[in-house]
């Protein structure tokens, strides 16, 4: 199994997972249909499926335009909104992409329909593309549910997956996340360390994905909800309470 990171757009992340066996791939969001079919080329693979996390334009307007370039292609996703939608998948179903074993996690509030795509091989640690779910160091805005759903995607769904789990998300916002993480936590010293990579990362134009379960654990705050550090912080005692002070919070944070 190999992932291929594509950046689009202004800090958008577009992932083509390739079978290496059978030479199948399939792409995650592709907002930026052109470089796609560069990368599809080049690789000399075969693009088997479209998978969707969630219908904002920047994660699934680049759909229609890829079918133009390769036409009948399965285009999966959890949401009726997703342009050129023509496999709706739900909580716990699964497929291949050739003999990689694909399951999806539903995983609503960012959006109504958000789906995060939980990939396994043999003799390779999974992967979970997680969209604008969970990011690197934090995650997306609750635009259509509440602190209840993030806490049990993030907590309960996400967080029992095995923590050596590649995580690849749909933005690069790892610097940003961070700052809030330790303005939230100022002595978690794994978090600094990681800010640090992460500006060095940056620096030489790297992404800073993929993250691990494990590490997210650690440094994530909205993974932290139950740590007392994060609790204190919050001055709550109920973790979907903290989840919700954290959201708030961040969405009116300036690094």
């Amino acid at each position: 199994m190999k992932v291929q990171i594509l950046p689009a757009l202004q800090d958008n992340y577009m992932y083509l997972i390739i079978d290496e066996a059978t030479q199948e791939a399939a792409i995650v969001d592709p907002v930026d249909p052109e470089a796609v079919t560069t990368a599809v080329q080049k690789n000399n693979i075969k693009l088997t499926k479209v998978l969707t996390t969630h219908h904002h334009w920047d994660h699934a307007g680049g759909n229609a335009k890829l079918l133009k370039n390769f036409p009948n292609l399965p285009v999966y996703g959890g949401d009726d909104r997703i342009e050129a939608i023509n496999h709706k998948i739900t909580h716990n179903d699964t497929f291949n992409i050739g003999n990689l074993s694909v399951k999806c996690l539903a995983t609503p509030c960012h959006t109504r329909g958000h789906i995060c795509y939980y990939v396994t091989a043999e003799k390779h640690p999974p992967s979970v593309f997680t969209g604008d779910t969970l990011f690197a160091g934090g995650c997306g805005r609750f635009f259509e549910g509440t602190a209840d759903q993030m806490y049990k995607a993030l907590v309960e769904i996400l967080g029992s997956l095995p923590e050596e789990t590649q995580v690849f998300c749909g933005h690069e916002y790892t610097a940003n996340n961070l700052k809030f993480g330790l303005h939230v936590e100022p002595d978690n010293t794994t978090m600094q360390e990681k800010l640090d990579w992460s500006h060095a990362q940056r620096a030489n134009n790297l992404p800073t994905v993929p993250s691990t379960i494990k590490d997210e654990k650690l440094t994530n705050p909205f993974m932290r909800v139950h740590e007392p550090s994060v609790m204190k912080h919050t001055k709550q005692n109920d973790p979907i309470q903290v989840m919700s002070y954290l959201r708030r919070e961040k969405d009116n944070f300036k690094a």
